[in-house]
């Protein structure tokens, strides 16, 4: 079914809009609270029945017992290795707790919550199909708008501060302090409407007020590897001291014992050229990265124009990489024709997100050897 947004003028892209014409300007618009993205191709769960939150808390990283109605989370499933499956936004409105997760996430994750029934009293629907959502920032105009057409739920992105059960591994003020999106979920009959309640942004937007934030994105970040520690996630999706559900063995071992593989790094990029990385794109040392034989020490999961920073991207390094190591990408794309690929090499300087020692919170003393 096509969006409403994309027959407003300048649409560019599908099944929802990149952007309208004017990405830097949109951009500015959505930071300031005064427009709205367009977020119909992602996904919609719903679970109903008496058990439905203690069932959910079984299996997910998040304490979903007693959540209160309306009340905004988010939570992880993982694999038994502890490595992401899904990422959901959750709220529930004292009957149903919905779940909204990223594009091609409904399908499967309906088919595995039903396959996780037995005899519990829940029921579990995708309604992708007639339902979705809406994205805006608090603070100015949209937000009002959206809200004045009765939105079937709303979710409040918890990412500004660290959750009840949760931890931070970043060092200092967060980027992410000010961080306010709220998605509103209509039924898709009410998107016309919702298109012409508020300016829109395309997608590229919010990519670039989330790299800045240091947002992870499931359908952005994370592969088949990743564990949540990676990416600072254990600060609004994660509940430290819960029970038992699947993954917990890992999460709770790399968090007291261990330390993660990789991290999340925020890249300044050298915007001389007016290129930008594409996702996938190889992280090398700064000096390595036009030898053919060069190991490469990370890869870029999404990279952006932000409107005050300019170039930015986010990256997963080895942990082993210090924090003060000048980095280069090669691969990218002219941010003003992103479909022409050209094999530059982009110069990039870190900041820090997961620092190198997060983890191995127990100290525990090694014992001297005979």
């Amino acid at each position: 079914m096509s969006s409403p947004f994309l027959t407003l003028p300048g649409a560019v892209g599908e099944p929802v809009a990149l952007h309208y014409g004017s990405p830097v300007a949109e951009q500015r618009a959505l930071d300031a609270g005064n427009a709205a993205v367009d977020l119909s191709h992602r996904g919609i769960v719903t679970v109903s029945g008496a058990d439905r939150l203690s069932w959910l808390n079984s299996m997910t990283s998040q304490d979903l017992l007693g959540l209160p109605p309306g009340v905004s989370t988010e939570s992880l499933l993982l694999d038994p290795n502890g490595r992401i499956q899904h990422a959901m936004r959750v709220v529930d409105d004292g009957d149903t707790t919905w779940l909204l997760v990223d594009e091609g996430s409904a399908e499967p994750l309906t088919t595995f919550l039903n396959r996780m029934r037995f005899a519990l009293r829940v029921e579990v629907a995708d309604i992708s199909d007639t339902h979705a959502a809406v994205l805006a920032f608090e603070g100015g105009t949209a937000t009002a708008a959206l809200r004045g057409l009765e939105p079937v739920i709303e979710w409040a992105d918890p990412w500004a501060e660290v959750t009840r059960g949760g931890t931070q591994y970043a060092h200092g003020e967060h980027a992410g302090a000010d961080w306010n999106a709220v998605q509103f979920v209509f039924p898709r009959t009410e998107l016309r409407r919702a298109s012409r309640a508020a300016t829109p942004a395309g997608l590229m937007s919010l990519d670039a007020l989330e790299i800045r934030a240091w947002r992870p994105s499931r359908v952005g970040d994370v592969d088949e590897r990743a564990i949540p520690h990676e990416f600072d996630w254990l600060r609004s999706a994660v509940h430290l001291t819960k029970g038992c559900y699947r993954g917990q063995e890992t999460v709770a071992k790399v968090h007291n014992l261990g330390h993660p593989p990789r991290r999340l790094v925020l890249l300044h990029l050298d915007g001389s050229e007016g290129e930008l990385p594409v996702a996938g794109a190889l992280v090398f040392k700064e000096g390595e990265a036009r030898d053919a034989e060069a190991r490469p020490v990370g890869r870029i999961t999404r990279a952006a124009l932000h409107h005050e920073w300019g170039g930015i991207a986010l990256a997963l390094l080895k942990r082993s990489v210090p924090a003060d190591l000048t980095l280069a990408v090669r691969g990218g794309a002219d941010a003003a024709n992103p479909q022409a690929p050209v094999t530059g090499v982009i110069a990039a300087a870190q900041e820090m997100i997961v620092p190198t020692d997060a983890g191995a919170t127990r100290k525990i003393p090694k014992l001297k050897r005979l």
